[in-house]
């Protein structure tokens, strides 16, 4: 029994246009299973599929405070490319952003509700991701982060060092995972969060008690109204146990 990365979800203020941004921004298809929800996959694409990690953007009041534990990397495939993606994302009206990286060859911007990504410049081994490189989770130690979900997903871990974990797909194929070390500590409920998905079959119940056991808490909040799962990881940023599918 295991689970794989299915999606993220971003908390904004207007999914639709938020949703309109990052589908411009990646090249994806737009739909919507309802109001205040926004999802965005590949065009083409059928769900689940690890060639793709999802987003569904679900409208929310409250504001962003704080810099997001959970932001995305893009891939580029040349120092033009890179260029050329940053000028068409601030056309699309991403600004550059400043979170102390200081003088990096990437560039760090921010969508227009401030959600926090990089455009990355070219690397080998992002070369064949599609336009998502990385899920990017900031954390206090990695090394944990990487037991915890190396044994919640079945996913292939690649590296792991005091500073930095990566996974991906078994498959090889789709964006990476990765846990990076930062000074910050978690301060507010997560505006962009992790979901995961159990293979149809699964019992999500006996799932959501295996995580446990590795480690995952119950955030403490009424979920009476919804038929997921919300639980958090060893460093206490919420995810969502969706049903197998």
């Amino acid at each position: 029994m295991a689970t794989r990365l299915v999606q993220i979800n971003m908390k904004a203020h207007d999914d639709v246009a938020l949703g309109r941004f990052w589908a411009e921004a990646l090249g994806w298809g737009v739909d919507s299973e309802g109001p205040g929800v926004t999802n965005l996959e590949p065009v083409g694409f059928t769900y689940p599929d690890p060639a793709a990690v999802c987003i569904d953007i679900i409208a929310r009041p409250e504001v962003k405070t704080v810099k997001n534990r959970v932001h995305l990397d893009l891939a580029t495939t040349s120092t033009a490319h890179q260029a050329a993606l940053v000028a068409r994302l601030r056309g699309l009206g991403a600004t550059l952003a400043d979170v102390g990286q200081g003088d990096v060859p990437w560039t760090v911007m921010a969508d227009p509700e401030g959600n926090e990504f990089c455009v990355l410049e070219p690397r080998p081994v992002y070369e064949d991701t599609g336009p998502v490189a990385a899920v990017v989770v900031d954390c206090a130690d990695p090394r944990e982060m990487a037991r915890f979900w190396s044994q919640a997903m079945d996913w292939t871990l690649h590296e792991v060092t005091d500073d930095k974990a990566a996974m991906r797909s078994a498959k090889g194929v789709g964006p990476y995972l990765e846990f990076l070390r930062t000074p910050d500590t978690k301060s507010v409920w997560n505006r962009v969060h992790l979901d995961v998905c159990p293979y149809p079959g699964d019992d999500v119940e006996a799932e959501g008690a295996r995580l446990r056991a590795l480690g995952a808490t119950d955030p403490g909040i009424d979920q009476s109204a919804i038929h997921w799962t919300v639980l958090a990881d060893t460093e206490g940023n919420e995810f969502c146990l969706l049903s197998p599918r």
